[in-house]
């Protein structure tokens, strides 16, 4: 799979946040890159809401990992402050690979560690202060 779509509102984010969801059946690690303020954590928000999270979802950036209970268990990581194999290793990262939908925002700090297979999630800014650019592939 490989789909890239220009979002121009949040709703629009949330749409194909939604449609990744729905295809989600199990287990899967999905990377997140893109800029502060680049809308992770509003897609990240759409997508554990398609899966039936009804918790609040919030990026994780001091607890390192927020778990939420849905049609599958979701771990959602922020690994911005993560600048070492310590710090990763820390998060708890690596007890859960294929336990849960991962979901990693700032993924860009621990590309090296990213399991072999993922879907890789870019979002970038766009031409005007609402428009995203949102890139989603799966590498194995």
């Amino acid at each position: 799979m490989l789909k890239e779509i220009t979002v121009r509102s949040p709703e629009e984010t949330a749409v194909v946040a939604g449609q990744l969801a729905e295809r989600i059946r199990e287990p899967v690690t999905i990377a997140f890159f893109g800029g502060l303020g680049a809308g992770k954590t509003t897609f990240i928000r759409a997508f554990c809401e398609a899966l039936g999270v009804t918790d609040d979802v919030t990026s994780p950036t001091f607890a390192m990992v927020h778990e939420y209970k849905g049609r599958l268990p979701v771990c959602h990581f922020d690994m911005y402050r993560v600048e070492t194999f310590e710090d990763l290793y820390s998060t708890g990262y690596f007890d859960y690979l294929g336990s849960c939908v991962m979901l990693i925002e700032w993924s860009e700090n621990i590309t090296e560690h990213l399991p072999e297979k993922y879907i890789r999630v870019e979002i970038s800014y766009g031409e005007t202060d609402l428009t995203r650019h949102i890139r989603m592939e799966e590498i194995s």
